[in-house]
């Protein structure tokens, strides 16, 4: 766990499961992107799916997490996968990332990507639904849209 700090807030960098603050456990974590992140939200289950890939050894090829709170009253959460890919994928996947509802607007989520993409050694992706507001912030901040992503669901 590593932790700094901001003007107001504090940042920390969590890479392993034992790293999690008292103040946020993993569960509180998990539900805490669950909730804020609606309508764009995943399931709970999905979310320790994600968790488990960036923070179990074994169990994916890795990531962080990354906290931001004051007063250790958690403000807002960012997971970053390693694809593994790198080359021909980007490196990195900003997975998920959400503040609460009453703090947005003050600049905490722009801070809480600026400093997760410069604990990231290769590019970073993302995939954001073309109707969600959060889409002008990852703009400013510099995300391009190169391709349109297309999938095929097996029934």
């Amino acid at each position: 766990m590593t932790e700094t700090s901001g003007a107001d807030v504090g940042y920390v960098k969590i890479s392993g499961e034992s790293d999690f603050p008292a103040w946020a456990p993993r569960d509180e974590v998990a539900l805490f992107f669950h909730e804020t992140m609606k309508p764009y939200n995943d399931e709970l289950e999905d979310v320790h799916s994600a968790l488990d890939y960036a923070l179990v050894p074994g169990r994916g090829q890795g990531g962080f997490l990354m906290l931001v709170h004051e007063q250790e009253k958690l403000l807002g959460a960012l997971l970053m996968l390693r694809t593994g890919m790198g080359g021909y994928i980007p490196e990195h996947i900003l997975l998920f990332v959400s503040v609460l509802p009453e703090t947005r607007g003050r600049g905490i989520g722009g801070e809480l990507i600026k400093r997760s993409i410069a604990e990231c050694d290769g590019h970073v992706k993302l995939h954001v639904e073309y109707d969600n507001p959060a889409r002008r912030l990852y703009e400013r901040l510099g995300f391009t849209s190169d391709y349109a992503e297309m999938r095929f669901t097996n029934s």
